[in-house]
């Protein structure tokens, strides 16, 4: 590759996409529940059925897809050889994906976790990774250094959706700032190079009251909370504020329930995804 060369980051890509589909991310979830309302067995070939569903609905009408790595993750060696189909797929029609791992450790574990989820050697390879920043922001360096070179997304948890997020991420931090601001600050200076988008982006529910400010984020903002756990369109806009056309609302629930017809469940993208148009 030569000087002027330029490998698009994953926020670039992500903005591209959401021109013309919304910024809607929609969520793989094939937990129990799921499988058995849509009259698939809580085993391999109902995991099987359920992610081809989701691929043939998904990979043309989604902005975002993110399968739970968690709920392939049961079912040993079979899941992850599912999940591996799936994701392939759905990045050979273009598709953003975001294996949501939420993985984090140090040192040679972590680059072990960078190459599985974003490189390209990596049957797991998928266009972005979730990461946990807990045991310090540093320890995520290897996951950035791979997805810097390959244009790829890592997303930070900041402030989750969850009730249990604000014990430790509205603590104060370096300086006064909470945790969650501090990891918004920390995603920003990353992406400050990137004018178009950068290639760090961070988790922030769409259910929090007291959001860090996104202000100069510089990158996608995964919002999950839409739908189910009550989070609504203008609590993206509230919490997003200026930087809305970043916010990506994660909904899995609400979506997956009109499957597993696959024009039923392509439809119910296009009707969520017409809330949340690119700004």
């Amino acid at each position: 590759m030569t000087a002027t060369d330029h490998v698009a980051t994953f926020g670039e890509r992500y903005l591209e996409r959401s021109r013309d589909l919304g910024r809607l991310c929609v969520g793989m979830d094939p937990h129990a529940g799921i499988l058995e309302s849509w009259g698939l067995g809580v085993d391999v070939a109902g995991l099987e059925a359920f992610s081809r569903i989701c691929v043939e609905a998904f990979a043309d009408t989604a902005c975002v897809v993110k399968p739970q790595v968690a709920f392939y993750e049961a079912f040993g060696s079979a899941g992850f050889a599912v999940l591996e189909q799936s994701l392939t797929e759905l990045r050979q029609a273009g598709t953003l994906v975001i294996a949501d791992a939420k993985r984090g450790d140090i040192g040679s574990t972590m680059a072990g976790y960078a190459r599985a989820w974003l490189s390209d050697d990596s049957p797991l390879c998928a266009d972005a990774v979730t990461v946990s920043p807990y045991l310090g922001l540093d320890s995520l360096s290897p996951a950035l250094e791979v997805a810097e070179a390959a244009g790829r997304g890592v997303i930070v948890l900041s402030a989750t959706s969850n009730p249990e997020g604000p014990q430790f991420q509205t603590l104060s931090a370096v300086g006064g700032r909470s945790v969650a601001q501090t990891v918004v600050d920390w995603a920003a200076g990353h992406n400050a190079a990137r004018p178009g988008g950068g290639n760090v982006g961070v988790v922030v529910g769409a259910t929090v009251t007291d959001p860090p400010d996104l202000t100069d984020v510089g990158g996608i903002v995964l919002m999950p909370g839409v739908g189910a756990q009550g989070g609504a369109t203008d609590d993206v806009r509230r919490i997003a504020g200026t930087a809305e056309r970043w916010a990506s609302p994660n909904i899995s629930r609400s979506v997956l329930a009109a499957g597993p017809d696959v024009g039923a469940l392509r439809q119910a993208v296009v009707d969520a995804s017409g809330a949340f148009p690119q700004v």
